[in-house]
């Protein structure tokens, strides 16, 4: 499903990733680890086709990237440290503008179901700016699959939630992986998700030093 060799990435004279492999099969659950400034960020960001790579080669689905990112983005749910919501509409506001960018029919109830499943539906019709920063990790995880995407890629979405989110969370992703996502993870809460992964991989100062 992901396969990339050789990956690299630089800011002018600034290595970030210095030649990643790392192959991702259909279907598996992939934890990522590593301090602050590893390169873990900026390889979810490439995977997402929202960065380029100074050298390397990327295929997600089979398709090269950047080059086919178009046919590469319908199939990613990203969920990062920007939520990617708009603060002046309400949850449901909010996705219903996504559902009308992918085109999806039967928006209505693909909507309902993914705030059911965050634990947001008796709060759809309050704005985005009453939420705290938890209940608007909720929502975002609810904006990365409300198109069904075969791949999720999450860039911390542990961040500012509560015990409770975080057990939410927790399902979550057990039920998202049942329905078969490959998913990427980026946690440093070892407690959290990773004990859910296949495999858990390690990136030090942009290389992949470990795996389990």
């Amino acid at each position: 499903m992901i396969k990339i060799e050789g990956l690299i990435k630089s800011y002018g004279l600034n290595p970030v990733l210095k030649g990643v492999d790392l192959h991702v099969q259909a279907g598996e659950f992939v934890g990522l680890v590593g301090a602050n400034g590893s390169g873990k960020s900026t390889l979810l960001k490439i995977i997402a086709a929202l960065l380029t790579p100074t050298a390397g080669t990327i295929r997600v689905g089979g398709w090269p990237l950047p080059e086919r990112a178009d046919k590469v983005r319908p199939h990613l749910g990203y969920v990062s440290h920007d939520l990617l919501l708009y603060p002046d509409l309400t949850a449901q506001e909010n996705l219903s503008f996504y559902a009308r960018l992918y085109g999806l029919a039967n928006a209505e109830a693909r909507i309902a179901a993914a705030l059911k499943q965050v634990g947001l539906y008796t709060r759809r019709y309050d704005l985005l700016n009453t939420f705290s920063r938890g209940m608007g990790q909720r929502l975002a995880l609810a904006r990365a699959t409300l198109h069904q995407p075969d791949i999720l890629l999450l860039d911390e979405p542990y961040t500012g939630l509560d015990t409770q989110g975080a057990d939410l969370l927790d399902q979550w992703l057990v039920e998202e992986k049942e329905r078969g996502r490959t998913i990427l993870l980026i946690t440093h809460d070892i407690h959290r998700g990773l004990p859910l992964c296949d495999r858990v991989l390690h990136l030090q100062r942009g290389k992949l030093v470990t795996q389990q």
